[in-house]
Order: structure tokens, then C-alpha cells, then sequence
């Protein structure tokens, strides 16, 4: 790509470093931002050094936040008897959109993957049993992407939490809204089955 300048090239390549950018949409990014003004340039990337630099973890969940405790684990109306485990801080925002769970969560930055070098060493799972540990915890829901990976992260997870008297239970599972019976898959029609409710 002689025709492009390099620090031009350089910001494409940049950009496709980033989840669900393809070179085309790289491009459109880049050739935008030289439209931009410099103010509004450096506004952008100031703004993203700042964030980068602000954020941190929670002490207690383990959610971004910009202080020792976030929000959701200082709030007075939580349900602090129970806690939802989630992979990433993405599927806990999904769970505050839907506006239905009360209690508390953790973070737990991933989940158990062998293929791609991840062990439970490399999760908060050792932050989360210390929280289980302390007392307080009734209920641990465990809101884990039905993969196989997330099975045995869930899997690793009870085999310390039971001990502790703690209710573990888990997200149902089955078919979505507007799905059709007869395009789902057999375990899906399964876990629908197992964790329909009464009508």
C-alpha cells in the first residue's frame, strides 16, 4: 500500500487491533478523524488516555468502576445475600438493562479456558470464594455463557462455594423470544425444558 501514507497506514492497522473493526470499517475510521478538527482529535484521544488511566476494579465485585467501591456495591437497596457471577463487565450491564436483579454481582474477567492458557488462577475466582468465606451470601447465581467453558468455570466454581452452605443456582436456559421450536438444537429444547416455570 505505497499510495497511503504510513502514519496513515499505521492507524488502520491500529484500529483493526479492535473487536469488530474490519479493514474497510478501519479505513472509514481513520479517513474521518482526518476531517475532524485537531481540537476534536486530541479531544478523542485524551479522552480514551483518561480513561484508561481512571478506571480500576472494584475491591468487593470486581466491576470497572473509578473509586475503591462502585456504585452498585455501596447502594443501600441491593440484595446483599445474593450475588450473580458474570464473565465480563459487558454481561453485567446486560443484566442492569433488563432491570430485574437486585442483588449484587462479581466480575469474573473470564472464564476457564485450557486451549487459550486461562486457569482459574488467571479469573477472580480466588477473590470470589474469599467473599463467600466472609459470610453475608445466600444465593450465588451463576450467569455464565452456556459454552463448554463456561459449564467447567461454573463447575469450579460450586465445588467450593457448596461447602459454604450456599445456595447456588442458575440463569434458565432456552428458547428466545421469536425463536422457532423447530430451528433450536436438542440441549436448548433440553435446558428450556428443565427450567420451564409454572404459567
Amino acid at each position: 500500500m505505497d499510495f497511503i501514507p504510513k502514519n496513515i497506514q499505521k492507524a488502520i492497522e491500529q484500529f483493526t487491533k479492535l473487536p469488530g473493526i474490519g479493514p474497510k470499517t478501519a479505513e472509514r475510521l481513520v479517513f474521518h478523524l482526518l476531517k475532524k478538527s485537531e481540537a476534536e482529535v486530541a479531544e478523542l484521544g485524551e479522552s480514551i488516555l483518561a480513561l484508561k488511566k481512571a478506571i480500576r476494579y472494584c475491591n468487593i465485585c470486581q466491576h470497572l468502576t473509578t473509586e475503591e467501591i462502585c456504585d452498585i456495591c455501596k447502594s443501600e437497596r441491593r440484595n446483599k445475600a445474593t450475588v450473580c457471577i458474570v464473565e465480563d463487565s459487558l454481561d453485567l450491564m446486560a443484566l442492569e438493562k433488563a432491570n430485574e436483579y437486585k442483588g449484587l454481582y462479581h466480575v469474573l474477567h473470564g472464564i476457564i479456558s485450557p486451549v487459550d492458557g486461562i486457569g482459574p488462577d488467571e479469573l477472580t475466582i480466588a477473590e470470589l470464594i474469599k467473599r463467600a468465606k466472609k459470610g453475608g451470601i445466600k444465593e450465588m447465581i451463576l450467569a455464565l455463557n452456556p459454552s463448554m467453558e463456561g459449564e467447567a468455570t461454573a463447575a469450579y466454581i460450586s465445588r467450593y462455594v457448596k461447602p459454604l452452605n450456599i445456595k447456588i443456582t442458575r440463569l434458565a436456559r432456552g428458547i428466545p423470544i421469536g425463536g422457532n421450536l423447530e430451528y433450536a438444537d436438542s440441549q436448548t429444547l433440553k435446558r428450556a425444558m428443565e427450567g420451564r416455570v409454572e404459567y
